[in-house]
C-alpha cells in the first residue's frame, strides 16, 4: 500500500438511518478501491462502532471512528464530524441522546403535518422503517414515496416522472420540510457553540461538514467565530461543492489553519450521483495532521 494513500473521512451507514451499507460493507468496497483509511460518520450515533473498528483491522484498512452530528448555529442548521471521537466517552452519549430526542420529535411532528395535508402516512410505519433510529426529512419522503398507493396521489405525480424520480425524496424534502413549506418543522438541535465546547470531552477534532451546502452557506465570518470556539477542521473536498466552492473554502482552510479534509458523504441509494470512491482529493495527510489536532 502507498505511505499516502487514498482516504475518506466522510461515509454513512445503516446506522444513519437513510444510509444502505453495513459497516462492514463500506470496509470491503474501501478495501475493493485501495483506501488507506475511511471514517464513517453517521448521522448523530456512534452504533457503527465497535463492529467497523474490528472489520477495519480484519481487513487491513484503518477506520477512524467519527459522527456527524446535526447542530444549529445562527439560526441553520450545521453539521460537525467528530473524527477520532472516543465513541465510549460521556460527553458523546449526551450529546447523542440530545439530539436523538430533537430528531425524534421533529420527525413525529413532520408525519403528523403530512396526515394534516391528506398524505396516507402513520408514524409507525417510518418507525418500523428505520429500525428504532430517528428519521430525517429525506427519509420520510423516502418511506411515503415508496408506498404502492402513493403512485395513485395526483399530488405526488411529479416525483414518479423519469426525469426527477431519482432524486425525488430530495425534491419532496424542499417542497414540504423547508421553511414556509406545509411540513416546515422549526429546528430545536443542539447548538453548535456547545458541541465545540463539549469536543475536547469527546476527544474528536471537531470538522465542519460541507460547508458550502446549501442549508449551511458559510461564511468567512462564521468560520472566524467558530474557529475561535475550536474548530480544528473543514471539509472542503465534497459531493456539495461546486470547483468554485471547493477553491474558496481550501483557500479559507489555508487562511485560518484549519486542516482541510475530503469526504463524499456517501449514503448509497437515496444520493444516487455520490457513489463509493467519487471524491479523490482525500490522502493520509489529513489523517496526521487532525491527530495532530487531538486535546
Amino acid at each position: 500500500m502507498a505511505a499516502n494513500g487514498v482516504v475518506d473521512l466522510h461515509l454513512h451507514s445503516y446506522f444513519s438511518c437513510d444510509g444502505d451499507y453495513s459497516p462492514r460493507d463500506l470496509v470491503s468496497m474501501a478495501r475493493e478501491h485501495g483506501f488507506r483509511a475511511i471514517a464513517i460518520a453517521d448521522h448523530d450515533t456512534v452504533e457503527a462502532y465497535p463492529e467497523a473498528l474490528r472489520t477495519g483491522e480484519e481487513a487491513g484498512v484503518e477506520v477512524i471512528p467519527s459522527i456527524e452530528i446535526t447542530t444549529l448555529f445562527d439560526g441553520r442548521e450545521f453539521h460537525l464530524q467528530l473524527p477520532f471521537v472516543n465513541w465510549r466517552s460521556q460527553a458523546i452519549r449526551y450529546i447523542v441522546n440530545y439530539v436523538a430526542e430533537s430528531r425524534l420529535n421533529e420527525a413525529r411532528r413532520r408525519v403528523e403535518l403530512l396526515k394534516e395535508q391528506g398524505y396516507d402516512l402513520e408514524w409507525e410505519e417510518v418507525w418500523e422503517k428505520c429500525a428504532g433510529i430517528p428519521p430525517l426529512g429525506v427519509k420520510i419522503a423516502r418511506v411515503l414515496l415508496e408506498k404502492p398507493e402513493s403512485r395513485q396521489n395526483p399530488l405526488l405525480k411529479k416525483y414518479y416522472d423519469s426525469d426527477s424520480q431519482v432524486f425525488a425524496p430530495y425534491l419532496f424534502y424542499q417542497d414540504y420540510f423547508t421553511e414556509g413549506r406545509p411540513a416546515f418543522v422549526p429546528k430545536n438541535h443542539i447548538l453548535l457553540e456547545e458541541v465545540l465546547r463539549l469536543a475536547q470531552e469527546t476527544e474528536g477534532v471537531p470538522v465542519l461538514s460541507h460547508p458550502g451546502a446549501y442549508f449551511q452557506q458559510t461564511t468567512r465570518e462564521d468560520l472566524i467565530l467558530l474557529k475561535s470556539l475550536g474548530l480544528q477542521g473543514l471539509e472542503v473536498y465534497t459531493s456539495y461543492h461546486q470547483p468554485e466552492q471547493t477553491e474558496l473554502y481550501h483557500r479559507l482552510a489555508e487562511e485560518l489553519d484549519l486542516v482541510a479534509t475530503a469526504g463524499s458523504d456517501f449514503h448509497g441509494q437515496i444520493k444516487p450521483r455520490v457513489y463509493f470512491g467519487l471524491i479523490k482529493d482525500g490522502n493520509y495527510d489529513m489523517v496526521k495532521k487532525l491527530r495532530e489536532r487531538k486535546g
